[in-house]
């Protein structure tokens, strides 16, 4: 089973607009709505995969409707990137002293980009 590694609160990286516990605007602020109505359909997706085993479906189905939920979660990890790309690292490069904060964010949306790699 994949681990999701999440950064602990005192080693998480300030956020766009201040620190980690700084309400947004965040990227992905605009769409949130959307995000959340997509996240309930995921949501909806894995309750699917519960019912399917507990109703004794064929294995194959299930594995279909894995490979389903592991691409919608996907599809929205990337979405959720590239809004953190065109907010906060845009906000960063534009900042006149922007140079280590450019720096700071461009690692961290490198490491987010990895741990999405190795799942």
């Amino acid at each position: 089973m994949t681990t999701i590694d999440t950064p602990s609160t005192d080693t998480a990286p300030a956020a766009c607009h201040g620190t980690a516990a700084a309400a947004g605007p965040h990227g992905y602020s605009g769409e949130k709505e959307a995000h959340l109505k997509r996240l309930r359909r995921i949501e909806g997706q894995i309750r699917g995969l519960q019912r399917m085993v507990d109703e004794d479906v064929y294995c194959i189905d299930i594995l279909t409707q894995v490979s389903a939920s592991t691409k919608a979660l996907q599809s929205f990890a990337l979405s959720l990137l590239e809004e953190h790309l065109r907010h906060c690292v845009a906000a960063a490069a534009a900042a006149e002293d922007g140079g280590e904060e450019l720096n700071a964010k461009v690692a961290e949306a490198s490491a987010a980009i990895a741990r999405l790699l190795r799942t």
